[in-house]
């Protein structure tokens, strides 16, 4: 027993307050360099004379190179230990870069080019993950996912906030400087990250066959219908709030905080459901019929907002889609560990992160072709359709096993 004892005190990880504190921060700073500049984006590449179809590229092309770098990231991510911190590092420096091509050049390849080194940035979120969840012990791991989640959710309401008053006070280019300044200050706290290594785990040298390890994670149950579900709430997310949502808020009214109450609105209901979620554990049983009811919902928010003719009622119908969408996530994000093996967590994690970004590409992409062919209103009738078909998919869920 005082042998066991002994082990499980080496196990303790031995990061500090002030370690938790810099890798919050760098947290912070990660997702607040992405997401300064997200609400007033669409209005930019409008204001330049972006047609709707090039708007639609544009954003879907930040879930591109997510697509191609998480899955592996997550399939090697135990042979990358001694590479997670550069690699998190790395990709600030790829935010920097992304920011000043925003900053410095207005034409499609530059501003492609920076979405899709957004992408890259974005991708290195698996490292940042991997690399706190050893700051707790192995049985607290969604305690490390519900305070780096809820600095997440934070980072990008804040920044969010503020994106439209410095358009309005400093100009359209201001928020890609505070990008790039977020990115270096990034990067000063991420060099400064502590690694908290278990000297007490004995390392196994087990051969690694590549494609086996895809096979066992793409055959594992309930996953690919987990990560869909994600796929599509990620398509209606980046056609939104993300997307095409501020454009339409100005369309209907004139005034300049018209994005800014837009963005609170969805975003306060959809922190608080974040912190909900931290705090009340959702049964297994109840897990599915929640995320029915929050989908059934979100199609119905998402069909009347093309009724919708005055800026309150707007928000009153985005505050409804940003507490759904708040709920689902996190259950989503839960469900893929549930499903998950030991050995496959990582993977598992990967590939669920890589293909819910194909519903950050494809959903602008055809959402902003249907706007320019047709009305801007019916890209949300788009994403009615979607948040129905992933009803359908979670009833069939439901009644299976398990």
């Amino acid at each position: 027993m005082q042998v066991a004892a002994e082990h499980v005190q080496k196990e303790v990880p031995d990061a500090t307050k002030k370690d938790h504190i810099i890798f919050l921060s760098t947290v912070f700073c990660f997702w607040f360099s992405t997401y300064i500049y997200i609400p007033v984006f669409g209005l930019h590449l409008e204001n330049i004379g972006f047609s709707y179809s090039f708007i639609g590229i544009i954003l879907g092309s930040y879930g591109v190179t997510q697509i191609l770098l998480r899955f592996p990231l997550g399939v090697i991510s135990d042979h990358l230990i001694g590479l997670r911190k550069q690699l998190l590092i790395f990709g600030f420096f790829v935010a920097l870069a992304s920011s000043l091509l925003l900053l410095f050049s207005n034409t499609f390849f530059a501003i492609f080019t920076a979405r899709l080194l957004a992408g890259v940035t974005a991708a290195m979120w698996v490292m940042a993950t991997v690399l706190y969840s050893q700051y707790f012990h192995s049985d607290q791991a969604s305690k490390a996912m519900s305070r780096i989640q809820f600095l997440t959710v934070f980072a990008q309401f804040s920044s969010m906030i503020i994106s439209g008053y410095l358009v309005l006070y400093f100009g359209w280019s201001f928020p890609f400087w505070v990008a790039a300044v977020t990115s270096i200050i990034g990067i000063f706290l991420a060099f400064r990250i502590k690694e908290v290594s278990y000297p007490s785990r004995p390392s196994r040298k087990q051969e690694f066959h590549i494609l086996s390890h895809i096979k066992k994670t793409y055959r594992l149950k309930g996953l690919k219908t987990i990560t869909f579900l994600s796929l599509s709430a990620h398509s209606i997310l980046f056609i939104t709030i993300f997307g095409f949502s501020p454009m339409y808020a100005t369309h209907l009214s004139e005034a300049t905080y018209a994005v800014t109450i837009l963005i609170c609105a969805f975003f306060i209901p959809h922190a608080l459901a974040s912190v909900w979620l931290m705090f009340y554990k959702v049964d297994l049983q109840k897990q599915k019929k929640v995320l029915l009811f929050c989908f059934c919902a979100t199609s119905i928010f998402l069909f009347f907002i093309p009724l919708t003719n005055s800026l309150f009622t707007l928000c009153f119908i985005h505050a409804g889609i940003g507490l759904t969408l708040g709920i689902i996530f996190p259950l989503l994000l839960g469900m893929v560990i549930q499903v998950s093996i030991t050995d496959l967590k990582n993977s598992a994690m990967g590939f669920y992160q890589s293909f819910y970004a194909v519903g950050i590409l494809i959903g602008p992409l055809f959402a902003g072709e249907i706007a320019e062919r047709a009305e801007l209103i019916f890209v949300f009738y788009l994403c009615g359709f979607l948040s129905i078909i992933a009803t359908i998919v979670v009833l069939f869920m439901a009644r299976t096993k398990g």
